[in-house]
């Protein structure tokens, strides 16, 4: 099988003289993370709704696995899961029955329908609830519901818009711990979001749009550092292991590193100088350390800066 994609080509929606999305073109392919960040009124959701066929687009193509959804919706959609803002669940019905409905109405064949619910539900970590009523569960609860209903053909693209919009804290977390779990599967996933730490942490690339305007596109590293300012630069380590004050003060000493947070027992923000060179430097001697290094990404205080510049410079 090819890799999975997903190509919007001069998409565009307008509703009279207000166009929502402008000459959209963008090209995401193989398996990985792409965060969909503008402010209210951007175009995101407008173009998730073009690239599932929700609605038609006033000029150019959404296309999946290079298939156009526009003349041929059925084959294009055919391995593409999507949440596409909040669906309502039938409240009467147990989590197993309303899956069961939604994979029937998948076409997922009878014979493996059950085994694929269940595959589903595990994947949202929603076994406890299987026989409980919809309408008795929380928000959060139905959110990771609805994750499942767009897993139960099991997608190799999952388009989800805004998957932790309006969800408590933990509601929030337990949303973007599932979502981490379905990148281990090997599938695009094109996620809008408001919440940077959010994309900051699960996301590989991101594509920022604004007044239905493409400003970028670009791994998250190499965004961030591309429109850095000076040479200081915020970046997020996390171990795999407490950090105790000793390890601390040997990476607060390592050049390059004019200042650090212990924001969690694990994880630190660390302020460097030099630009990349000192991001490599600063990464390859505090993983000599041997203090449990697994993870070394901007902050989300750094995609919070990049994107309010290119936010404030379309305007």
């Amino acid at each position: 099988m090819t890799d999975p994609s997903i190509q919007a080509v001069e998409l565009t929606k307008c509703y009279n003289s207000f166009c929502a999305l402008s000459g959209l073109n963008l090209r995401l392919e193989g398996a990985k993370c792409v965060g969909f960040l503008g402010p209210n009124g951007a175009g995101k959701t407008t173009a998730l709704k073009m690239l599932t066929g929700m609605i038609r687009p006033t000029r150019g193509k959404a296309l999946i696995n290079g298939i156009d959804v526009q003349e041929n919706k059925k084959a294009a959609l055919s391995t593409c899961g999507a949440l596409i803002e909040t669906p309502e669940i039938y409240p009467a019905l147990s989590v197993k029955e309303a899956l069961m409905m939604v994979a029937e109405i998948r076409g997922v064949p009878s014979t493996v329908r059950k085994d694929a619910v269940m595959k589903a539900i595990a994947e949202v970590k929603m076994e406890e609830w299987i026989d409980t009523k919809c309408g008795k569960l929380s928000k959060g609860m139905k959110q990771r519901v609805n994750l499942a209903a767009a897993l139960v053909s099991d997608p190799i693209i999952m388009l989800l818009d805004e998957p932790s919009s309006g969800l408590d804290p933990r509601g929030m977390a337990e949303v973007r711990e599932i979502v981490k779990g379905l990148k281990k599967k090997d599938r695009l996933i094109f996620m809008s979001s408001h919440l940077l730490g959010e994309v900051t942490e699960i996301c590989d690339e991101v594509a920022i749009l604004d007044h239905g305007k493409l400003l970028a596109y670009d791994k998250l590293e190499r965004l961030t550092s591309a429109l850095a300012v000076g040479n200081t630069k915020e970046c997020e380590a996390s171990f795999s292991r407490d950090l105790g004050s000793d390890a601390l003060k040997e990476i607060a000493s390592i050049e390059g590193v004019t200042g650090l947070e212990l924001v969690e027992p694990k994880r630190l923000i660390l302020r460097l100088e030099g630009g990349n060179e000192a991001q490599e430097r600063a990464l390859a001697k505090i993983a000599g350390l041997g203090v449990g290094l697994i993870a070394f990404r901007p902050s989300s205080s750094a995609l919070e800066e990049t994107y309010l510049r290119l936010v404030k410079d379309s305007r």
